[in-house]
């Protein structure tokens, strides 16, 4: 394991959303294109394309949108500039996270959760705003095989939009690698999470892309 994702888990508590990603892209889970910028002339270092968000990166701050701390579909550099100031005035002494935006498509959420009775437990479901409002998810114990993953999906009342609903292309045996990727983590770090929430991931034809993600070490 690399030293960069052995140091994360000798922390505790919550990581900032770029720790999260690193440690998502090292086991092969695909998410935006992302930078940390601490200082305004952090941003003409930027490799990254327009439309771009930019969110508050802390592990003091959890729910970045609950304070203000969330920019999205932001046009061009003299907009990127402008709300940087204003977020450095209010987050004066935390780093910032660039993302690339990626086209809206289906959107789901995957989590790992402590059940008080059978331990670390992975969930899927419909994500993104409505996650709370339908509650329409499914869990096992982890670790789960493709049989599991692919039961799981079966239990969802939304997998019709990834089974080409309304033309809607979104490929359900991506979310099935997917699962199966979660669940190793859940499994190889399982001495180290207390919960992991992917919220939302978008799911595509041809790939996957988790847009945020949130992380809670023991």
């Amino acid at each position: 394991m690399e030293k960069i994702i052995k140091d994360l888990l000798k922390r505790k508590g919550s990581l900032a959303e770029n720790e999260v990603k690193d440690l998502l892209n090292y086991y092969g889970i695909q998410t935006t294109k992302y930078k940390v910028v601490s200082i305004i002339e952090d941003l003409k270092k930027l490799d990254l394309a327009y439309p771009l968000a930019l969110k508050v990166c802390s592990n003091k701050i959890l729910h970045k949108t609950d304070l203000g701390g969330v920019k999205l579909n932001i046009q061009n550099n003299e907009e990127l500039e402008k709300n940087f100031n204003i977020f450095k005035k209010k987050f004066s002494k935390e780093k910032f996270l660039v993302d690339q935006m990626e086209e809206k498509s289906v959107e789901i959420i995957i989590g790992l959760v402590q059940d008080p009775t059978f331990g670390l437990s992975i969930m899927v479901g419909i994500g993104g705003i409505y996650t709370e409002l339908y509650e329409d998810v499914s869990f096992r114990v982890i670790p789960i095989d493709r049989y599991d993953a692919e039961e799981m999906i079966e239990e969802i009342k939304g997998k019709k939009l990834l089974e080409g609903f309304r033309n809607i292309k979104a490929n359900k045996d991506l979310v099935v690698d997917l699962l199966l990727k979660v669940s190793k983590i859940g499994d190889e770090l399982i001495d180290h999470i207390d919960q992991m929430d992917l919220n939302p991931v978008f799911i595509y034809e041809d790939k996957i892309c988790v847009i945020d993600a949130k992380l809670i070490l023991k």
